[in-house]
């Protein structure tokens, strides 16, 4: 089997607005977002199976498409979906990380190759991962349609006036979600301030993940820290809290705060978590597949992770269906995932699969079907399609 061809469709989904139950406007450090930038990716092979990955947009729709079109697509072609070790080692533009391009092709040949052998992605990667008995993030178990897979996922929320926060986050209780994440760093005394208030109003039932994108200096991130600790509220992990590359400041945050430090903007550089690692700066591995170049890259990073007794979480980066779907099936088979991945799947107006995600107490299902699980719906990119 030969890929013969590669397609990249730029598409553009609205947010479900706050006040309809959605999260938009998303408030972040760098921005508000009301709809989001995605781009979905076909690889065709000379045996007429074809596979789907998806990736968000860098710089511009149109800009992302050529690279993959242009510039991925002639390093592929000819080539087999099997040999994925060999593809993201020979995938090379200089002065550039190709990574972020290449993984969503590289997602697509694992779709292939379990349409292929008629074999969901999770088994191919080596099948579930069974948890411990404190593990939260995979449910098993038997329901009227036979084995049900299931992933707790992170309620991620961005940065919002206290009084929407606090309402949600009963909200989010409510709907079984045992994690939420909320956006920070624009004012670090006001994030400090959202998360008492939603800690108050569930009686501390929610774990807290607090991301402020880089957006405090290493003495806010202090203040913050000690102040959640000296209320009795201890994050799962504190986001990124500071600039990347600054690993001996980020090991005495930790040291000094009592919050464990969960660095992802930092795991995107090469190399980064075994240095994270060494300079005990990493609590929790925040890790993403994009930056990795697919779903092998993953696995190299979660091993790393393992094999330094530290959990590792999978980030969200507003995620529709074919990159929802490789999450699940990563996180679900792949060991080292032992916290339950961020998403913001329930935010979306729609959706470009046929047959969308339906988030039930706090948990997705990772699909059964062969290959990633789920199939694209032309007629909704189009409907949707930018580039």
């Amino acid at each position: 089997m030969k890929i013969t061809d590669i397609q990249a469709f730029a598409v553009n989904v609205p947010l479900v607005p706050f006040e309809d139950g959605g999260i938009g406007p998303y408030v972040t450090n760098h921005n508000s977002l009301d709809d989001m930038d995605r781009v979905l990716v076909r690889v065709d092979t000379d045996e007429g199976v074809s596979g789907w990955g998806e990736v968000r947009v860098f710089l511009t729709p149109e800009a992302t498409v050529s690279i993959i079109e242009d510039g991925i697509r002639p390093l592929v072609v000819g080539q087999s979906p099997f040999e994925l070790e060999k593809l993201r080692r020979q995938v090379f533009i200089e002065y550039a990380n190709a990574d972020m391009f290449f993984a969503p092709v590289e997602v697509a040949c694992w779709d292939i190759v379990g349409k292929s052998l008629d074999k969901p992605v999770y088994e191919l990667l080596g099948g579930w991962t069974t948890p411990s008995q404190t593990d939260v993030r995979h449910r098993d178990h038997q329901d009227d349609y036979g084995d049900a897979r299931e992933i707790d996922v992170a309620y991620c929320l961005g940065i919002l006036p206290t009084d929407q926060s606090r309402r949600r986050a009963a909200e989010v209780l409510d709907a079984g979600y045992s994690v939420l994440k909320t956006k920070a760093g624009r004012d670090w005394r006001e994030d400090v301030a959202r998360i008492k208030a939603m800690h108050d109003e569930v009686d501390g039932e929610l774990e807290f993940r607090l991301d402020p994108n880089q957006g405090w200096t290493i003495d806010q991130a202090i203040r913050v820290g000690s102040q959640l600790a000296d209320a009795g509220i201890y994050l799962q992990y504190m986001e990124q809290p500071i600039r990347v590359d600054a690993h001996r400041s980020m090991a005495s945050l930790k040291n000094q705060t009592g919050q464990p430090m969960g660095p992802n903007e930092d795991t995107y550089i090469p190399h980064n978590l075994r240095r994270l690692i060494d300079a005990g700066a990493v609590d929790v591995a925040v890790l993403d597949l994009t930056p990795a170049g697919g779903i092998a890259g993953l696995r190299q990073q979660a091993a790393i992770a393992e094999d330094a007794g530290i959990p590792a979480a999978h980030h969200c980066a507003f995620d529709l269906g074919v990159r929802t779907a490789a999450i699940l099936h990563s996180v679900h088979g792949v060991p080292g995932f032992s916290l339950p991945p961020d998403s913001v799947y329930y935010g979306w107006e729609d959706d470009v699969i046929r047959d969308p995600f339906e988030i039930s107490d706090g948990a997705l299902s990772v699909p059964e079907g062969p290959g990633l699980g789920v199939e694209v719906d032309r007629d909704s990119i189009e409907e949707y399609r930018i580039a």
